[in-house]
């Protein structure tokens, strides 16, 4: 079975789900068959672990009924006790500060983190681009009858290409990672906003 075949068969079996919810569990499951395959797993095994697109659906399902019924009977613990609200409001130049603070630190990293992506592309245009210039400056050397320097430059020309070749690949996998990253964080505080995460 390939990933495409198993989410078109859990798709059509969680049809009856709303859109979103279910656009959020093929998601899910897209990630989970994604970073099994990274560690190493094949698709066999892959599937193995996460079961047929029946067992699946049946687990989402039976998941999702419980989670209509809970807020009904979790509604008379929701009530916020009134000194909740006065110890939160007392504690908020402190707490505030603090969550402000830490909201900073992890928005510098992950800028820190696209930027070094940025620059290590950087790094991949400018090799390429003086790769460039060196096989030229060799067709210009070659037309001047200074071979020594004309095979000096082809050698460096060629080197250069073959090393943004090599930086080119890694650059591509580390923009993917930061990207699912990304999708991570996005879709870890959507559910932490909307009360939606489940565990699995």
């Amino acid at each position: 079975m390939t990933k495409q075949t198993f989410l078109a068969e859990l798709s059509e079996k969680l049809s009856d789900l709303p859109k979103e919810d279910l656009r959020e569990q093929l998601s899910f499951y897209s990630e989970m068959i994604d970073d099994l395959k990274e560690e190493g797993f094949s698709e066999e095994e892959t599937f193995q672990k996460i079961g047929s697109a029946d067992e699946v659906a049946e687990r989402v399902i039976s998941e999702y009924r419980l989670s209509e019924s809970a807020p009904e009977t979790a509604k008379p613990n929701r009530r916020v006790r009134p000194w909740v609200i006065v110890l939160l409001a007392v504690g908020s130049p402190i707490w505030l500060s603090l969550l402000i603070a830490a909201l900073s630190v992890a928005l510098s990293l992950y800028i820190t983190l696209w930027s070094l992506i940025i620059s290590f592309w950087a790094v991949v245009l400018a090799i390429a681009g003086c790769s460039a210039y060196g096989i030229a400056s060799a067709a210009v050397f070659a037309f001047q009858g200074d071979f020594p320097r004309c095979i000096a430059m082809l050698g460096m020309g060629i080197f250069g290409i073959g090393c943004s070749i090599l930086l080119f690949l890694g650059c591509v996998a580390a923009s993917r990672g930061v990207v699912r990253l990304t999708v991570k964080i996005v879709l870890g505080i959507k559910n932490l906003i909307t009360g939606r995460g489940r565990n699995k």
